[in-house]
């Protein structure tokens, strides 16, 4: 499964935050919304279509930002999806939010 992440920053799309359109192929099966700043992604949510869901794309994607960033954050996580993010190697900062902080980023978007 290769996906394609392309960002659009915030003024762009003269928004608060910065988006990623999530592609496999020439299909456009998702986006996310997040904030990048610098060497951390704060990612707010990811929503695969749900003619998409259940193939691993959303765990594409944020392997995609694990690679690409030294923290990644998941903010304000339902109790339904900490089961996820656990299995993703992210730790509970005990205030909503749980992040990841991995080894040097291959490269910022």
């Amino acid at each position: 499964m290769t996906l394609s992440i392309e960002f659009t920053s915030k003024e762009q799309k003269n928004s608060q935050y910065n988006w990623a359109d999530i592609s496999s192929g020439s299909d456009r099966i998702g986006k996310a919304r997040c904030r990048t700043e610098r060497s951390t992604i704060i990612i707010y949510s990811i929503n695969i279509y749900p003619e998409w869901e259940g193939h691993g794309y959303g765990r594409e994607f944020v392997n995609y930002c694990k690679n690409h960033f030294q923290v990644v954050i998941a903010d304000r996580v339902r109790h339904s999806a900490i089961g996820f993010w656990e299995a993703m190697g992210f730790c509970d900062n005990h205030d909503g939010n749980w992040s990841y902080s991995g080894k040097t980023p291959k490269g910022k978007p």
